[in-house]
């Protein structure tokens, strides 16, 4: 019954070798609930993402056994290519316009594990044997209920890694073949892409817990000249969250004006783009506390994957760069992977 957390995986720098892999999927884990009519799916953290996926739950009473649990990945593909901020548009509070993008914009499934079928649970099976029931259970399963690809091949698993960031995939998740399901437990490894990219500090969030620096607000400049948000930095000790706020306090502005973003506080730019101090997505509130930074210092981080213009993942701090002068810091150094199409990956 739901809710129930996924297994997770800790970082490591390499993909191990002698374990069972596959693709790393870069969309809202699901895990999803059937039982005869009944359609449930719960994300990572519990809280129900049904409503906003219609066509999957339709597809999902079609293409599924009657009664089972299955962990997997909600995606959305746009010209062969995994597209996240399709994915964030769905949790609306319209159900008029959830509707609406569920038939431009359809959700597929992406199966990788299988924890009860019938009355029976899966969950102390080993990897192995749950991997094989999944493919018996879905080996009918049509478009857009997907099973993930797996190797046990290491040379595979680095071809993977290589190729299939094209199709907007990020990294390799093994599983070794004896482990049970473990919900909640950080058990499985994942490899991601890491690259470095230098970058504008042109803004700071205040941490939750005071006056300290919770993220470091990055920009880029574009063809035009114009300094773009790109992403955060963030997770950094205490002891260096205080040491960050003295060290850039003589950037600090006193209000946005003049400032390249000064923008944001407007509720035009923050209906036309994805912007700091905007509403969530999921809980619909507005946080507007950040600070304007002259756009002086660079900072070099390190990142794994690009979602449009953005940084799809929080980046990470690697050290200052003095030597850098802000206006060379474009969107021309950061790495393009060669294109791949998603249909190629699912076989479909």
């Amino acid at each position: 019954m739901p809710p129930v957390e996924p297994m997770l995986a800790k970082a490591a720098p390499d993909i191990p070798p002698g374990i069972q892999y596959e693709a790393k999927w870069d969309g809202f884990r699901a895990v999803v609930f059937r039982d005869g009519a009944e359609i449930e799916l719960g994300s990572r953290s519990g809280k129900p993402l049904t409503r906003y996926f219609p066509e999957l739950v339709e597809a999902l009473r079609t293409e599924l056994p009657p009664r089972c649990v299955l962990d997997g990945e909600i995606v959305i593909a746009r010209e062969g290519q995994l597209d996240f901020d399709a994915l964030l548009e769905r949790i609306h509070p319209a159900d008029s316009r959830v509707r609406h993008l569920a038939e431009v914009t359809p959700a597929s499934f992406v199966a990788f594990d299988l924890l009860a079928l019938g009355d029976e649970s899966l969950m102390s099976v080993p990897q192995r044997d749950r991997r094989d029931a999944l493919e018996t259970a879905l080996r009918k399963a049509a478009d857009p209920v997907f099973t993930a690809p797996v190797t046990d091949d290491l040379d595979v698993a680095r071809a993977w890694f290589e190729q299939y960031e094209g199709a907007g995939l990020d990294g390799i998740v093994a599983k070794p073949p004896g482990m049970p399901y473990l919900p909640g437990r950080r058990v499985m490894v994942k490899t991601k892409h890491e690259r470095t990219a230098d970058c504008v500090v042109a803004g700071l969030r205040p941490h939750k817990s005071g006056p300290v620096v919770g993220s470091l607000l990055l920009g880029l400049y574009d063809a035009e000249g114009r300094l773009q948000h790109v992403g955060v930095c963030a997770s950094f000790p205490m002891h260096r969250r205080q040491a960050l706020m003295e060290e850039l306090a003589p950037l600090r502005m006193e209000s946005v004006a003049g400032h390249p973003w000064e923008e944001w506080t407007s509720q035009e730019a923050q209906a036309a783009g994805r912007l700091p101090g905007g509403p969530s997505r999921w809980t619909g509130k507005k946080d507007l506390s950040w600070v304007p930074l002259r756009p002086e210092r660079v900072l070099e981080v390190a990142y794994d994957h690009i979602q449009g213009d953005r940084f799809r993942h929080t980046a990470q701090f690697r050290r200052w760069r003095p030597d850098r002068e802000p206006a060379s810091c474009t969107y021309a150094q950061l790495e393009e992977p060669v294109r791949y199409n998603l249909s190629e990956v699912l076989g479909a």
